[in-house]
């Protein structure tokens, strides 16, 4: 067995950290903030898209809400077409007589996870988005800092954060829509986010995936984040609207990158 000693380890860990962040996350084609279902479908999508994607996750483990459904019990149910999202994972689905699909939680996240990392998108977690870029009429990137140094009170930090390009920015941060929240502080004409309304599952997967838009140049707000920003209804334990809202934005994304005119979207329905 090859002898190791402490300082090779780590230099390895900081020479590769080093070398990926400048490299594959410093400029990006497309920040995702949040790696919930919303935030890891729509960066493994964008990735393989061909773009240079990169996911931000405050907490040491990505995944969202994907880790556990409804009431501490860990099966994940989603609704057709969402399913196929899943199966391209490999993750196995189990059909039921009144026609949802359902899976273990730790296949759904795990798989769908890898298949982000396969695409090629970079993790950065334990990361805060303390900020957006925000450049003239267009969003540029976001301000990070790490998470733990956010927890530390005030008195103990004088802590600067860094910033990440960007060409798009996601706004997959479900109920809190932070990056809206900030936008809106800055921009008067971007509504301050209303919270999600009450419960009701059909209306709320249908409205999830038409509320995914670009609400500023640059910024695309997307899934629950997107339900949030404009009162409509929670869904609740079922993730299809999720997956397919972070399918969509994946798909804005890449027409704005590439300049393809958005042909036949459909009227956005911006709940009263």
């Amino acid at each position: 067995m090859t002898n190791i000693n402490e300082i090779q380890v780590t230099r390895t860990i900081v020479n590769e950290f080093l070398d990926d962040f400048i490299q594959n996350i410093l400029d990006s084609d497309i920040v995702v903030v949040g790696s919930g279902p919303c935030g890891t479908a729509a960066a493994k999508y964008a990735a393989e898209l061909g773009h240079k994607t990169v996911m931000i996750e405050r907490n040491l483990y990505a995944g969202g809400g994907m880790w556990q459904g409804g009431y501490l019990m860990p099966k994940n149910t989603v609704g057709a077409p969402a399913n196929k999202i899943l199966e391209e994972c490999g993750v196995k689905l189990k059909e039921t007589d009144d026609g949802l699909y359902v899976c273990d939680s730790f296949e759904m996240v795990s798989k769908m996870l890898a298949s982000a990392c396969d695409a090629g998108v970079k993790l950065l977690n334990s990361t805060n988005v303390d900020d957006i870029i925000l450049k003239d009429d267009h969003i540029e990137g976001v301000v990070i800092q790490w998470y733990p140094a956010k927890m530390m009170p005030s008195f103990m930090t004088c802590m600067d954060p860094i910033a990440i390009r960007s060409k798009v920015v996601i706004d997959a941060t479900g109920h809190d829509s932070v990056l809206v929240k900030r936008l809106s502080e800055q921009r008067p004409e971007i509504p301050k986010p209303k919270g999600c309304g009450s419960l009701w599952v059909d209306e709320a997967e249908k409205q999830t995936v038409e509320l995914t838009h670009e609400i500023y140049p640059g910024l695309i707000v997307a899934g629950m984040s997107a339900t949030s920003t404009y009162g409509a209804p929670r869904m609740g334990p079922i993730f299809g609207g999720m997956l397919l809202a972070g399918k969509r934005a994946a798909e804005l994304a890449h027409e704005k990158i590439m300049g393809i005119k958005v042909e036949n979207v459909g009227k956005l329905r911006v709940p009263a």
